[in-house]
């Protein structure tokens, strides 16, 4: 009897030992084998802020990510980063380990689209660039451009949000709507020109919607970065001169909201009638003309000490600066035989 006991002992131990190397190499190998049994190319899963470990492993099991769940939990629990995991869009393209998935997790790897918006483009383009590229509803963003609650602090008579999307590089979730996209632009306006203003205070007599308007201006007549000081100082000694700004890019902004711009400026444009005609309106005009990137709000911050009052273009990206009429006039005469407008 003791015999047959102790055989029987020594049997229940083996068959424990072996269940437990095979269990242990089960384990070992779905942690280290890949998989995506997803029924598309692509597969987007979303979790949530708050859910636990069990939910999520469901979620991936559902989406083809995991073949099972328990290796999953047991290696979150083991390495105690079920508390890192971070709430999120995840974009699964190919066949990943329990281990990788873990890391892209705790690592916080959502998936979101880019969108580069350039400096200078007006509002209007600024929306037709995002709702081309798939980012919100031109026909919602519209309307929402007259929403100007978001920087009445900034600007009280502003009639819509020209001049206050930041052009930056823009990573917006899959579900970002078109709401969320104009606000994101303009709470990134906000907090770049607070940092501006924290190295540039406002001049005296100056304010927000006048630096942004300036800047606009800069941005729309400067293709080269070391020339926005100089161009700010020529309108800055235009304005304290009560000389006419005499911008072509305002006369084009004006073109564009009355549906006439071709592409072109005739010289009958020049004495058309609107508040953004800088030519016949000796202040700034009404409101921003585009939006201004960090450096032309700098230069309106900051601009160059000259006494220049005129600048012609050299047409190749680079201007000519003069300090009266006379010299403005040998600079036209040799780079612009059409004359000048500036």
């Amino acid at each position: 009897m003791r015999r047959t006991l102790l055989y029987t002992i020594v049997a229940v131990i083996l068959v424990l030992a072996v269940g437990i190397t095979l269990s242990a190499a089960w384990f070992y190998t779905q942690l280290e084998t890949p998989y995506y049994n997803s029924p598309t190319n692509e597969t987007f899963v979303e979790i949530t802020r708050g859910s636990n470990t069990g939910k999520i492993a469901d979620l991936l099991v559902e989406s083809g990510i995991l073949r099972n769940r328990i290796p999953f939990i047991a290696y979150l629990r083991f390495t105690d980063n079920a508390q890192r995991i971070k709430a999120g869009e995840y974009r699964f393209t190919e066949p990943a380990n329990p281990k990788q998935i873990t890391q892209r997790l705790i690592m916080g790897d959502v998936y979101y689209r880019a969108i580069t918006v350039p400096e200078g483009l007006t509002a209007q383009e600024t929306i037709e660039l995002l709702a081309r590229n798939g980012f919100g509803s031109l026909a919602e963003m519209e309307p929402i451009l007259r929403n100007t609650d978001w920087i009445r602090d900034m600007d009280p008579n502003a009639e819509n949000l020209e001049g206050y999307l930041f052009p930056e590089t823009y990573h917006f979730s899959r579900k970002a709507d078109s709401r969320e996209i104009i606000k994101t632009m303009v709470e990134q306006f906000r907090k770049q020109f607070q940092a501006i203003r924290a190295e540039l205070p406002l001049p005296a007599g100056w304010n927000i919607p006048r630096v942004v308007i300036l800047a606009s201006m800069i941005e729309k007549e400067v293709q080269k970065a070391e020339e926005r000081p100089l161009v700010s100082s020529v309108f800055h000694n235009r304005l304290k001169g009560r000389i006419a700004l005499a911008c072509d890019a305002t006369i084009i902004y004006a073109m564009k909201l009355a549906g006439t711009y071709n592409g072109n400026i005739r010289k009958s444009d020049l004495s058309m009638e609107s508040p953004y005609n800088t030519y016949i309106h000796r202040d700034l005009p009404p409101g921003p003309i585009a939006n201004p990137g960090a450096d032309s709000l700098r230069a309106a911050l900051n601009p160059a000490v000259t006494e220049y009052l005129y600048y012609v273009s050299r047409n190749d990206g680079t201007h000519v600066f003069s300090r009266n009429y006379r010299e403005h006039q040998q600079a036209v005469n040799k780079y612009q035989r059409s004359g000048s407008r500036k």
